[in-house]
C-alpha cells in the first residue's frame, strides 16, 4: 500500500485532518499498515480509526493479525489495542467489540491496561515502543471527534424529523393548508382570503389535532 492510499483509506476511516470520499477499503490491512507505519501521529489517531473499523462491519482481529505477519509488529497492535481500550475507559465511551476485545487479553495485556488506565487517569504520559504519548493531546483528539460525531448525528436526527414533519403535515393538509399553517406559525400575515380560508379549514384541523383525547385514543390504536 502506498503512502497517498494509506493516507486516502485513513481519511475514509475518519483519521483526524483527513477528509476523502465515501468508502473505506480493507479496513484490517489498513489499521495493518498503521500498525507498520511507526508513524506517531497515526498512532495518535488510532482509537478513532479502530472505532470506525468496527462501524463499518468489517473489521476483524485475526484478520488484523493475519496480515501482520512480523512478531514485532503484532505486539505493536496489541499494545494499541490496550491504549485504545483504556482511552475508551477514561473518556466514558461505550462500545460492544471494546468489551470483547478487553475480555481476550492476555495477563500481560491486562497488566498494561491497569497500568495505562493509571497514567492516563492522572495525565501522565506514556511510551509504547519508542513512542511516547501525551494524553491531554490524545484526548483532545479522541473527544474533537466524538464532538464531531455527535454533532452529525444531532444533524442527521434534526433532518429526519423535518422530514417526518413533513410527512405528517401531508397526511392531514393539502398543500395550500399546509403554507397556511407555516404562516401562521412563523406569524406572517394573512390576507383576506387566507384569513377566511384559515379560520373555515385549516384551524378546525388543528384543533382536531390539539385535542388531548384525541391524541391519546391516536396512541393507544399505534400501541
Amino acid at each position: 500500500m502506498t503512502a497517498n492510499e494509506l493516507e486516502k483509506n485513513l481519511g475514509q476511516l475518519g483519521f483526524p485532518l483527513l477528509e476523502t470520499d465515501a468508502g473505506h477499503g480493507n479496513v484490517n490491512k489498513t489499521l495493518g499498515e498503521v500498525v507498520k507505519s511507526d508513524n506517531a501521529r497515526y498512532w495518535e489517531g488510532f482509537p478513532v480509526l479502530l472505532v470506525n473499523a468496527y462501524k463499518t462491519g468489517d473489521f476483524n482481529s485475526k484478520e488484523l493479525e493475519a496480515y501482520l505477519t512480523n512478531e514485532a509488529d503484532r505486539r505493536k497492535w496489541r499494545k494499541l489495542l490496550v491504549m485504545s481500550l483504556v482511552l475508551y475507559r477514561v473518556t466514558k465511551k461505550r462500545f460492544n467489540f471494546a468489551d470483547q476485545l478487553k475480555k481476550d487479553l492476555s495477563s500481560e495485556e491486562s497488566k498494561l491496561f491497569w497500568e495505562l488506565r493509571d497514567r492516563m487517569g492522572h495525565f501522565e504520559s506514556f511510551k509504547l515502543g519508542n513512542k511516547e504519548f501525551n494524553v491531554s493531546r490524545l484526548k483532545t483528539l479522541f473527544d474533537n471527534y466524538w464532538e464531531e460525531e455527535s454533532l452529525k448525528a444531532q444533524k442527521t436526527q434534526a433532518k429526519y424529523d423535518e422530514f417526518s414533519l413533513e410527512y405528517a403535515l401531508s397526511q392531514f393538509f393539502s398543500p395550500k393548508q399546509k403554507e397556511l399553517f407555516e404562516k401562521k406559525l412563523n406569524g406572517e400575515p394573512f390576507n383576506k382570503t387566507e384569513r377566511e380560508y384559515f379560520s373555515r379549514a385549516v384551524k378546525k384541523k388543528v384543533l382536531a389535532l390539539a385535542n388531548p383525547e384525541l391524541n391519546r385514543l391516536a396512541r393507544k390504536l399505534l400501541d
